[in-house]
Order: structure tokens, then sequence, then C-alpha cells
């Protein structure tokens, strides 16, 4: 719907706020058959971004990239926002600006692919995954001795552009065998570890190089540490058996909220190297460091304690 500003387009639209559903859905696959010393089953989750995907452009003119409205750990790397900009400015021959609605982010946007694995005390096993192109190459990148069994699974689409998807799941697939997090290297580099206190404080090791700046690399580690926390304890994404999510509002997607999460202390590691991304193994070892706190259980997401 065009108009001139987004209260307008709002109301020619018609458009009522999405509700949270009252049904349950469980996680889309089930563990491989088999003897496992551990078993993992993740639900959809959605990447839940503030912003939503955005883009202007005028006619005959490029569309401005949906990052420039604020990034998405992924989330909006295959937007299809800014086509649609162009179309737009194209058809009304004059400059537009495209901006999904939290349901159109909802419906539209790539999930995390689920998984279900099973993995043996030498760390060989079977991890199915919702089909999706290089999610076999991400596991097989930190543990080679999966095996990996896409599925097709009706529901959203599906991305490895999502902050380390499949090889987060084998990482701490791997962590949960060991007993403990160690050091965590995501496969473009940077490493991390991390541990739950008494209290539920997290307490978090990076090493990214040598940062450009550690105030910003510390407040994404801490991003990364609550996503991870908010990951194997509370998310999940209502999606039905014919595909349909139905869990249309930030508030029902089960992100934790700031008054229920605990103290995060970051501890950077000196280092004279180029500086790489941390956050991302941050991310691996603080859902590590929780899972076995609470565990392992089977099932994300496992409950806030």
């Amino acid at each position: 719907m065009v108009a001139e500003s987004r209260a307008a387009a709002l109301e020619r639209a018609g458009k009522i706020q999405g509700r949270r559903t009252t049904a349950g859905f469980g996680p889309p696959l089930a563990v491989p058959e088999g003897e496992w010393a551990l078993t993992l089953v993740t639900s959809w989750v959605e990447p839940a971004y503030l912003e939503t995907d955005a883009s202007w452009c005028e006619p005959g003119g490029e569309p401005a990239g949906p990052l420039a409205n604020g990034g998405a750990f992924g989330g909006k790397a295959e937007s299809e926002v800014a086509a649609a900009a162009r179309r737009l400015a194209d058809e009304w021959g004059r400059p537009v600006r495209a901006l999904y609605s939290r349901e159109d982010a909802v419906r539209r946007g790539p999930k995390r692919p689920p998984i279900a694995a099973g993995v043996r005390s030498d760390g060989s096993g079977v991890l199915r995954a919702v089909r999706t192109p290089g999610v076999a190459e991400a596991v097989a990148s930190v543990a080679p001795g999966l095996v990996v069994e896409e599925v097709d699974v009706p529901g959203p689409r599906t991305s490895t552009a999502i902050r380390g998807a499949g090889w987060v799941e084998a990482a701490v697939l791997l962590a949960g065998l060991r007993g403990e997090v160690g050091w965590i290297e995501a496969p473009g580099g940077g490493a991390a570890t991390a541990s739950v206190g008494p209290d539920g404080r997290l307490s978090v090791g990076v090493r990214a190089g040598d940062p450009l700046d550690e105030t910003v690399l510390r407040s994404y580690c801490t991003g990364a540490a609550h996503m991870a926390l908010s990951w194997v304890t509370s998310e999940s994404l209502a999606v039905d058996e014919a595909g349909e999510v139905h869990d249309l509002t930030m508030r029902s997607f089960g992100v934790l909220r700031a008054v229920d999460t605990p103290r995060i202390d970051v501890t950077i590691e000196p280092s004279e190297h180029e500086p790489v991304n941390g956050s991302d193994a941050v991310f691996a070892a603080v859902a590590a460091a929780v899972w076995l706190d609470r565990g392992c259980p089977e099932v994300w997401p496992a409950g806030v304690s």
C-alpha cells in the first residue's frame, strides 16, 4: 500500500496489529533413531531485530540497502524490500520508501533452521536440519563427524546468514560431550569461553584480536550473550503444520526481557593480532554454557531458571 506517510499507508491498508497465538506447536523435527550420548532439538525462532526492513529508491535509481536501517545479524541479508522499493518507485514515478511491518518481517524474513541431533561420545552422530543451502558446510566446519540430514518441512524460509546458523548448534553439542565449554572458535576467527555463576551471572571471555574499540566490542559481546541465553531458555515461534507463522508481535517471540537478564561480565583477552569478529564465538560459548548449566535438556527452549 502506497501513501504519503507510514500512518496513512497503514490506515489505507486497514491493517490490524498482529497478536500472539495461544495455540501450541512443537519443534518441527525429531531426533534421529540411534543410541546417543546427547540429543538436542531446537525450535523455530524469530531473529526479532528491532528496526524492520526498509529501503528507498528514486525512479530508475538504485535502492538503498536494508542494512542502513539497522543490522540484523544476517536477518536482512536476503531481504526483498530493496527490490520492492525500486519497483514501486518506477511504478509511481516518484521516490518511494518501502518499509516492512512487523508482520511482514516475520512472515517474509528468513529464520534460523531448526535442528534435531543425536551424537555419540566420540563426536560422531546425525544432525537433522530443515533444508537450508550451506547448513551442511556450516556444521562440517566445526564438527566433521556429524552427518547432516536435510529435511523438507513446511514453514518460513531459512538461511545460514542468520548468526552462526548450523555451526553454533554443532559447537554446543561438542561442548556438551566434553562437559565443559572450553574455548569455542568461530569459523571466521574469534574465540570465546563462558560460564554461569551460582547467581546466574554470565562470565564471558573473548579473543578477537586487537579490538578497534573495546567499548563497542564489549557491547556486541553483551548483546550476543543475551541473544544466546534467550535462545536456549525462552524463545520460540509458533509455526503450524502447514507452515504458517502465528506469533506476529515482538512480545510473542519469547525474547528475554532486560529485567530478567542476569549480569553479564565480559573480559577481552589482550592481543596484537588483527581484529576479528568475536561476538559470534561469544554467542556459541554462552549457548553452550547455559545448556550445560541446565543439565543439557533435549529440547529448546529449556525454560528460565
